[in-house]
């Protein structure tokens, strides 16, 4: 699985690119202006860094995702479970809730996504 290390900066202009595309290279500029007070040389280096780590792509002016949002952010929280917790889902899980209550429902949904996702019997 690919890893993409993205700087603060970086997540926030590909959150602007993800809610935006597709978007002409143009119009990122002036949107990247007003949101985050950049200038056009910044824009192009940011994007083309994130052209080479795979994750959008700038063909002919126009400027999409190779990954969506929520593949980028569910391979950033298999990334933090492992370095954080060994790869332990249950240790994850028991510090995530650790002193909090949850409801009947959060269970329920909890309970429904292990039985959804659990391997077979052998």
């Amino acid at each position: 699985m690919k890893r993409y290390k993205l700087a603060e900066s970086e997540e926030r202009f590909a959150e602007l690119i993800w809610q935006n595309e597709p978007i002409g290279s143009g119009d990122l500029v002036k949107l990247s202006e007003k949101e985050m007070n950049w200038k056009k040389s910044t824009t192009y280096t940011v994007l083309k860094k994130l052209c080479e780590k795979g994750i959008f792509k700038n063909e002919n002016a126009v400027v999409t995702s190779l990954i969506s949002r929520d593949e980028y952010y569910a391979k950033q929280s298999i990334w933090f479970v492992e370095d954080t917790f060994g790869g332990s889902l249950p240790k994850f899980l028991t510090a995530f809730i650790s002193g909090k209550k949850i409801s009947r429902q959060q269970a329920e949904e909890l309970k429904r996504l292990i039985d959804e996702h659990k391997e077979a019997e052998q």
